[in-house]
């Protein structure tokens, strides 16, 4: 066996995996590498290709957000049932992108702009509670640009005042998405950030 092209077509097999790719023509697929290397004319024009490719990925990509909010409709549903509810509560304030927001305590210093950094101590967690990150915790506030991170901190924070502290509803749209965060931020999660507002540098 010749290792170094076992080894190569373990990486791009991998890859091709990950990319949710593994329904191919094998055959069609080697075929393919054969004639590129081999400096042939391929069966399929250069343009031909770049679209196929580039349908094919869609509709992967259509098929694993499907399937993603078929999984994750339960959380989609609690997210938008808990933002209905929070509404309605006395304090709470709704911005017409379905931001939520409560006042814990007003500031008097500088509002930024999304282009500002901002230097920040703050809590995440989902609606049942779970803590998800803490700037306090960690001992070590925060600080980075306002328009770097989601939708909802970059509307929310340009709302306050240095010193300030408020507590944001953020629905999935205006956080991390149909995709969720990592292992703690599941997708369509609304989320509530309690932050406070050091400085605006």
């Amino acid at each position: 066996m010749d290792k170094v092209s076992y080894a190569l077509g373990l990486g791009i097999g991998r890859q091709l995996c990950d990319m949710g790719a593994k329904s191919l023509n094998i055959d069609d697929f080697a075929q393919a590498i054969k004639d590129v290397i081999a400096g042939k004319t391929p069966q399929i024009g250069e343009r031909e290709a770049q679209a196929i490719v580039q349908d094919f990925f869609a509709n992967q990509e259509k098929q694993q957000r499907a399937k993603a909010a078929e999984k994750f409709k339960e959380n989609k549903a609690n997210g938008e049932k808990y933002l209905e509810d929070n509404a309605k509560k006395e304090g709470v304030r709704v911005l017409p992108s379905g931001l939520q927001y409560m006042v814990l305590k007003e500031g008097k210093g500088k509002s930024p702009v999304a282009t500002d950094q901002v230097k920040c101590h703050y809590e995440g967690m989902l609606v049942d509670g779970t803590l998800f990150d803490s700037s306090i915790q960690r001992g070590q506030p925060a600080t980075f640009p306002l328009n770097g991170v989601i939708a909802g901190w970059t509307e929310g924070l340009q709302l306050m005042q240095e010193g300030a502290k408020y507590r944001f509803f953020i629905p999935y749209h205006l956080g991390y998405g149909e995709r969720g965060a990592g292992q703690s931020i599941p997708p369509f999660s609304a989320l509530i950030f309690d932050v406070e507002l050091i400085e605006v540098i």
